[in-house]
């Protein structure tokens, strides 16, 4: 039976074999552990939305024939990938954190086209796999989480360079049945609150790096698998009384490390196995869909904006010039990284394969603008919230009948607002932007899907420098070369058409 609201997958988590270490003790059941279950609320909320607003968080799928969570979905039109941007958006304002589910989408789609390539060239049944394992998971509505991020190493050798050829997830042996994989993944978000993870390579691979050239779906409860659960800035707070202090009690990210020892993957669920060609196109295509799958943080924007206009009322200064310059600022380059993303969703073409990829330069400037624009979005909010928000006394204190009173009447804010509630606020501020979910709004926005450096590359790749010096010396009459056959093919275009219009008006 398939998971059907966000209540039956937090039941679907429980009970599961899976080794978890979080304060170097093992986990028993990570479900109801406090400083991990903000973050399984988080995924929780990807199920009730689709439930609540199917036309933005479900699609139809033209693979198994069902109405499908659409972050299960293999984008069909363009249509499909703003759908994407819409939804990312809206669970941002519901949760004021990472829901953790966009590296599946985007691991589906970018394997999707990629391992119809593949088949292409080299006769392979990887595309017929994948399809069917698409259809089983949209089938179950289940959770999948992607994998790309090796351990690196040493940065300045290839895979099969490396001292310890585990900083690479790699192939040790294999048998009739399938593979067996050992190596790391670092960074890996949601990975404990997933079903299935999709291990994938990292970057561009040569021949003697065939071994770490794989593709494969493993059950997150699979022999071999051990996770090591991330810190995060503030995450103790969870595990306190009272929930103030947490800023944003019922929502939190998961990063961890999985260390995946001798993993079987059997060949049913092998996506590319050897096939190191490939390896930078998936990683292209992947980062392509994910860069512009930050839009996600403008709905974390759209909280914090939010945040700081509450405080700045509950301050009395909501009317100050200053004040509202403020958070226009604040929405104008929160708009801005959603207009790079949705453009880029709308400028997509359809694959060899069927489905949809994005535009790749927006995708890397929306990526690039989330790596500049949220940190100023979070200076700015802390101007207007005021040094309070770091240095305001605990829950325990404002519930204490020794100081309690004191700080109902000395952390008042304007006439008719709620002291609690002025701290209820100024928490949030912090924990997006200095606590627990500052990780998922700041450092996830600069790193994720790669660094800044990454999508100047992208970027530099594509800037197409020569057609526009051709474009600017046809407009200065500059007649040498390239220009000159350009100026003749735009002469030749505006003849074609202005003779016609004055055939026409004949």
């Amino acid at each position: 039976m398939p998971i059907r609201n966000g209540a039956e997958y937090i039941q679907s988590l429980r009970g599961r074999d899976v080794k978890v270490y979080l304060f170097g003790e093992l986990v028993k059941e990570p479900v109801d552990h406090p400083m991990i279950r903000p973050s399984i609320n988080a995924v929780a909320a990807t199920y009730d939305l689709a439930n609540e607003d199917p036309e933005i968080a479900s699609a139809q799928s033209s693979l198994s024939g069902l109405s499908v969570n659409r972050f299960l979905h293999i984008a069909e039109s363009a249509e499909d990938l703003v759908n994407q941007n819409r939804m990312q958006r809206k669970l941002g304002q519901l949760t004021g954190t990472c829901f953790q589910r966009c590296v599946g989408m985007d691991a589906l789609n970018s394997l999707y086209s990629t391992t119809y390539e593949i088949d292409q060239k080299h006769g392979t049944q990887y595309h017929k796999r994948l399809i069917e394992f698409i259809k089983k998971v949209q089938q179950e509505n289940l959770v999948i989480g992607g994998a790309m991020t090796d351990v690196k190493g040493d940065r300045s050798l290839s895979p099969s360079q490396q001292p310890d050829p585990d900083m690479f997830v790699h192939i040790t042996k294999r048998d009739a049945n399938g593979i067996y994989v050992t190596g790391a993944k670092a960074h890996q978000t949601g990975c404990i609150n997933s079903h299935w993870i999709i291990i994938m390579p990292t970057m561009r691979l040569k021949g003697e790096d065939k071994d770490y050239a794989i593709v494969g779906a493993i059950p997150v409860d699979a022999k071999g698998i051990t996770y090591i659960y991330g810190r995060q800035s503030c995450d103790t707070r969870s595990m306190e009384e009272g929930e103030i202090d947490s800023g944003n009690s019922r929502f939190a990210g998961q990063e961890a490390m999985i260390i995946l020892d001798n993993v079987f993957i059997p060949n049913e669920l092998i996506f590319m196995d050897g096939e190191y060609e490939f390896a930078a196109m998936l990683v292209e295509r992947f980062t392509c869909y994910h860069r512009r799958s930050y839009v996600c943080k403008t709905g974390l924007g759209d909280v914090l904006i939010g945040a700081a206009a509450a405080i700045a009322d509950y301050n009395g200064i909501s009317s100050a010039s200053h004040i509202k310059d403020k958070l226009v600022e604040m929405t104008h380059l929160n708009e801005t990284i959603f207009a790079a993303g949705i453009a880029s969703s709308f400028m997509a073409h359809k694959t060899a394969s069927g489905n949809w990829q994005n535009d790749d330069m927006l995708a890397n400037v929306c990526k690039h603008n989330v790596t500049r624009f949220p940190y100023e979005i979070g200076r700015i909010a802390q101007d207007i919230a005021g040094g309070l928000m770091v240095t305001m006394p605990s829950e325990k204190d404002f519930r204490s009948p020794s100081t309690g009173p004191l700080l109902e009447k000395y952390l008042k804010g304007r006439k008719g607002v709620s002291t609690e509630n002025r701290m209820r606020v100024l928490r949030l501020i912090e924990n997006m932007t200095l606590g627990r979910n500052a990780v998922g709004y700041l450092t996830e926005s600069m790193h994720g899907a790669g660094s800044p450096q990454a999508q100047r590359i992208q970027i530099a790749r594509q800037m197409q420098l020569e057609y526009k010096k051709k474009l600017a010396k046809n407009l200065a009459n500059v007649t040498e070369g390239e220009a000159a056959e350009l100026a003749q093919e735009n002469a030749d275009y505006f003849n074609k058409i202005f003779g016609n219009s004055k055939k026409a008006a004949k």
